[in-house]
Formats: structure tokens, C-alpha cells, sequence
């Protein structure tokens, strides 16, 4: 059985030196920098030499997103996801034209989820109030355009699940999980896939392991985040969707099944969740 894997999360539009104007304080286009600014189309190449066949860029606001687009429209094997933020969310309230704007970008062909999306309360870098706003907007957006949600959950959930259950037919991902097992099984119900990456690879905590083992096999994708999270043992370099490999060894071993086994179904899902053609 051949193996082929799917990254589910990265961030690789943003591999590019910036131009002139945008934001010399973003820390995702810091981190590229210190591999020498690949090209999407260079990251895309490395990781099909680790078997990595398929990944989704995340946008996480306004210029990101477009930055999404833009890759998956040029570069095989990717495709676009559009999304706000939490971080982001008052920055995107405060100024006129971005919703607008934002909404306009879900009727591309090569847009296939929102988000990421979400609460965020660990750093609260928007008010509460806002990422509420911010996230019912990209959900009616959802919903309109029939996409499923890639959701960003960060000590959170006591609010998340009362609007996402303001909504009918919502499907999607839970990004990074690494909640309770309570959580696990309330998203679970509600049919939601669960995004697993390099943490897990690290993580100290034996119940995250245990939630881990625990997840169906027609519910877990697989993510890197990148160019955050690296796995071990390859902390304290750069994360690439060539990582996801990696953490699928990790998880293979964790839940006694054979790589290609675990490759199998998790690639499936993503192409399931994403409502991709193979």
C-alpha cells in the first residue's frame, strides 16, 4: 500500500518577502525568512518527496487569505482556505471595506473551507465581543456558500458551542486540537473532523496521548501548522508541510497501526472534509 498524506493546515503563502507597506512585524513571514523565503511551489515540491500529495493554505485574515488564493490557483496539489482570525477580529470590524471584501473572496473556485475561525481566549488579542461577531459573520458566509470551517478554539468552548449550535449543517475541523475529553466527544457529536499535529509529538500530557488513541479513524486529519509546531525531533527548526510525515509516524506507532494504514484514512478524511476530488 502506497502512502500519501494530506496537511490539512499550513501556512506556506505567507513564505514570500513582504512588499512594501505590509506589516514588517509578522511573525509567520519571520520564520520563512530564516529558511530564505521558500516559494509555496518549492515547499509543495519537498514534501512530495516525504509523501505529502495535498495540503490546504489558511488564510487568517484579509491579505492572507487573498495570498491563498493566489497559491492554490498556481501551485498543484494546494488549495485554499479563507478565514478571520480571532486575532484579527477587531482589526477587521474597525475597518469598512474588509468584510466586504472578505466576502467576496468565498465565491472563488479554488476556495474550499473558511477559517480558520474561531474563539480565542488564552491571548485575547480581540475583545470577546468581536471574535463572536467576527465568527458568526464567516458562519452565515459558511452556510452561504456550503463550505465546511476550519475552527481555531483556544480556551474557548464554554462559548463556542452555544453558536455553533445557533447554526444548522455546519461542518468542518476543529484546528489543533488538544481540549478535554470532553470536548473531543461534544465535537465528535456534532460531526466535526479533529486536526492533529506536531504537538502531539512533544506534549508531556498522558491524556492528550490517550485522547489521541481514542479518536475514530473516520474522524482524525492530520495538519502541521506550518510553519509553526514542529515535531519532535525536529524542534527549534522551521515547521514544513513536509513535517506531516512525521507526526503520522508518531500517531501510527501511538495507535499501533501501520503507516500506511493511518495514511490511508486520514488522507481520506481530508479530501472527505474538504469535499475534494482525488
Amino acid at each position: 500500500m502506497s502512502v500519501q498524506l494530506f496537511d490539512t493546515h499550513c501556512h506556506i503563502q505567507e513564505s514570500a518577502p513582504l512588499k512594501p507597506g505590509q506589516d514588517d512585524k509578522d511573525h509567520t513571514n519571520k520564520l520563512w525568512s530564516k529558511l530564505g523565503y521558500p516559494t509555496p511551489a518549492e515547499l509543495v515540491r519537498e514534501a512530495a518527496k516525504h509523501h505529502v500529495t495535498g495540503m490546504m493554505v489558511v488564510g487568517c485574515d484579509l491579505r492572507r487569505s487573498e495570498q491563498a488564493i493566489v497559491v492554490a490557483s498556481e501551485v498543484d496539489s494546494t488549495y485554499a482556505s479563507i478565514g478571520i482570525h480571532p486575532h484579527e477580529a477587531q482589526i477587521h470590524l474597525d475597518e469598512p471595506t474588509y468584510l466586504k471584501r472578505f466576502a467576496a473572496l468565498a465565491a472563488d473556485l479554488h476556495v474550499k473551507a473558511i477559517g480558520e475561525c474561531g474563539l480565542d481566549y488564552f491571548y485575547e488579542h480581540s475583545p470577546k465581543e468581536a471574535q463572536a461577531k467576527i465568527l458568526r459573520f464567516q458562519l452565515d458566509l459558511a452556510q452561504k456558500h456550503d463550505l465546511p470551517l476550519i475552527f481555531h478554539v483556544r480556551d474557548a468552548f464554554d462559548d463556542f458551542w452555544p453558536i455553533f449550535d445557533e447554526y444548522r449543517g455546519l461542518r468542518g475541523v476543529l484546528h489543533s486540537f488538544t481540549d478535554s475529553a470532553e470536548n473531543l466527544k461534544k465535537g465528535l457529536e456534532r460531526g466535526l473532523y479533529v486536526g492533529i499535529n506536531g504537538i502531539m509529538t512533544f506534549t508531556k500530557d498522558a491524556s492528550q496521548l490517550a485522547m489521541v488513541k481514542s479518536i475514530p479513524t473516520d474522524r482524525i486529519v492530520l495538519e502541521t501548522d506550518a510553519p509553526y509546531l514542529t515535531p519532535a525531533p525536529y524542534r527549534g527548526t522551521i515547521c514544513e508541510p513536509k513535517h506531516v510525515r512525521v507526526t503520522a509516524e508518531f500517531l501510527a506507532e501511538l495507535r499501533r497501526e501501520s503507516l500506511p494504514e493511518l495514511a490511508a484514512y486520514t488522507t481520506q478524511n481530508a479530501y472527505a472534509l474538504f469535499d475534494l476530488k482525488r
